[in-house]
């Protein structure tokens, strides 16, 4: 792949990134935006999971981790697109998934995954508005046992998620944010 971050950005502007002034989108945060950014159009798709395994993989080569995940739904393609890229390339990082609540039934885990106490742990999300997706997962894997070093968003809103992740874990970086997507303004 020539350049992965740019086919990535390619696909998610044409099926991810969406803006209507006249009519604006109402987010899971509860907020009003222009501006909607649903990744998995893309993360779900062949080429999208190619392109955001090299990425993740790439983000990570001077962290030692053993596993990435996040709070389902949003993370889990970004988790198993990382962890089959890592094995391809010699060197496996796992995935794990949080669920939004500890299952019902069962062993009644919220974790699920190749992931266990002790393990040092990068938190994935696909979209950053509040932040809380992220916080949530953070929280789960705290509990689980887990090592949270970093968390890296795929796009991040720029509406203070970033930041409220960054006071819980200093470590957060975004591949992009809706500055790189959103028409300039008049």
């Amino acid at each position: 792949m020539t350049d992965p971050r740019g086919q990535l950005f390619k696909l998610l502007k044409e099926k991810s990134f969406r803006y209507s002034p006249d009519k604006p989108f109402t987010l899971a945060s509860g907020r009003l935006s222009p501006y909607y950014v649903d990744c998995r159009p893309v993360t779900f798709s062949a080429p999208g999971l190619a392109l955001v395994g090299e990425i993740l993989f790439d983000m990570l080569q001077n962290l030692e981790v053993d596993a990435v995940g996040g709070l389902t739904l949003g993370a889990d393609p970004l988790a198993h697109a990382l962890a089959l890229t890592s094995h391809l390339k010699g060197r496996p990082i796992q995935s794990f998934t949080v669920r939004k609540e500890p299952k019902g039934h069962g062993a009644g885990r919220q974790v699920e995954g190749a992931v266990q106490p002790g393990d040092k742990v990068v938190i994935v999300e696909d979209v950053a508005t509040t932040g809380n997706s992220a916080l949530k997962a953070i929280v789960a894997a705290r509990a689980f046992g887990l090592n949270v070093l970093k968390v890296i968003i795929l796009v991040d809103r720029l509406e203070g998620g970033k930041e409220a992740i960054a006071a819980v874990i200093p470590q957060v970086e975004a591949v992009f944010t809706l500055a790189d997507f959103a028409p300039a303004k008049a």
